[in-house]
């Protein structure tokens, strides 16, 4: 009798455990996408971009995953296709090798590329969730942190755990780096920062997050002192990240006979929304983007440069002193600093800026720390109803310029 008594409380110690709860969370989370997903199908029209009717595996091989499909069959083009003008026309240096190298290591069990590349963001997308939960957990409590889970696990880029994309992965290494900075095991981030740099580019915000960390423990050194091994390790981990963030660009100009092959293949995106702008000036993306869109919303664009100064000033103010921002901790705050200082530096915003954000997954924490359950449950509603939207557009629809994720 006390045999079985044990055995049911064990059982019963498994099916409550974290890990159970968040798989049954996602799950769940998984068939509402892919509900929505379905509907979405049925739905569209027939002159819309993937057609009325088309099956999940469309929807998983789209967009940017012809790319990584395209990566993992004829690997990267050592002579730079142009465009009539001359320009440098979009080609696959613009994404990492890892993804859809590993895609296609499993797939080659599965049966194709695209299993390969969809199971591995289903489990990365699984795993994300688990690390968040240890991120959060000892901040603000079991409660918050398991909402924080179901919000991310709902989110409304939520369909990147299930399509043939690099985000989850990326997210992954992102979320076990801070993990390993919340307990101060700096030597497994030398096993992260590789995978994380030819996963998707990104690492050189994870560069800047280290160099803020060190400085941050350093001014802290009476509260927690900062010793020489720990500083040694934070500062070679963090100019390997600078040194991997750079290498993309030396072996793509190595392989096609062009130093500037990189730069020059992610520009050509920016061509696709603005035209020719000239070269790569940091942070004048956000500009362009800003006098872009002021026109099209019937703006005066002048007010651009305010707007963008503005926003960065709000999104500081947040980051530094909103309560429930500050109670995440020290390294979620300083990652989701370095993440917007780096897309600032790099990035066009433009439809894909709802994706590029998934990064900053870990402020969902915030919004799980209001107790009340109505406040809980409009969080979930609105994300849900934002994932419906952006699958609608981008996948259900993908007809206008801005229905690109």
């Amino acid at each position: 009798m006390e045999t079985a008594t044990r055995s049911e409380r064990s059982i019963a110690s498994v099916l409550t455990a974290p890990a159970a709860r968040i798989a049954a969370v996602y799950v769940a989370a998984r068939l509402v996408t892919t509900t929505f997903f379905r509907i979405a199908s049925a739905w569209s029209p027939r002159d819309s971009r993937f057609g009325n009717g088309a099956d999940l595996w469309i929807y998983i091989g789209a967009w940017d995953a012809q790319w990584y499909r395209r990566i993992a069959e004829e690997g990267y083009p050592t002579v730079l296709p142009l465009t009539d003008a001359g320009d440098v026309a979009q080609n696959a240096w613009a994404f990492m090798p890892l993804y859809p190298w590993a895609s296609a290591a499993l797939g080659s069990f599965l049966g194709s590329w695209a299993a390969g590349a969809v199971v591995i963001s289903l489990v990365a997308g699984y795993a994300c969730c688990l690390v968040l939960r240890s991120i959060l957990v000892e901040r603000i409590g079991e409660a918050a942190a398991m909402w924080a889970v179901v919000f991310f696990a709902a989110a409304p880029l939520a369909a990147m755990f299930q399509v043939a994309y690099a985000e989850a992965s990326f997210l992954l290494l992102v979320l076990l780096g801070i993990r390993c900075l919340q307990r101060r095991r700096y030597g497994w981030l030398f096993a992260i920062v590789p995978v994380m740099a030819f996963t998707r580019p990104g690492v050189l915000a994870f560069a800047l997050l280290l160099v803020l960390f060190a400085g941050w423990r350093g001014m802290r050194r009476r509260a927690e002192p900062l010793r020489p091994h720990e500083l040694l390790q934070l500062g070679a981990a963090g100019a390997s990240a600078v040194a991997l963030g750079l290498a993309w660009q030396v072996i793509a100009g190595a392989v096609t006979g062009r130093p500037d092959a990189y730069l020059d293949t992610e520009l050509s995106w920016r061509r696709l929304w603005m035209g020719d702008t000239g070269g790569f000036v940091p942070g004048e993306g956000w500009l362009l983007a800003a006098d872009h869109w002021l026109r099209e919303w019937g703006i005066a664009p002048v007010l651009g440069p305010a707007v963008v100064v503005g926003l960065v000033i709000v999104v500081g103010i947040v980051l530094a002193v909103e309560p429930h921002v500050k109670r995440l901790g020290i390294e979620i705050r300083l990652w989701a600093a370095s993440y917007l200082l780096y897309l600032l530096a790099v990035f066009l915003p433009q439809s894909s800026v709802f994706r590029l954000l998934t990064p900053l997954a870990p402020l969902a924490g915030a919004l799980a720390l209001p107790a009340s359950t109505a406040w809980r449950i409009g969080v979930l509603v609105a994300s849900l109803v934002g994932q419906w939207w952006w699958i609608w557009n981008m996948y259900g629809l993908g007809t206008e310029f801005w229905h690109i994720p």
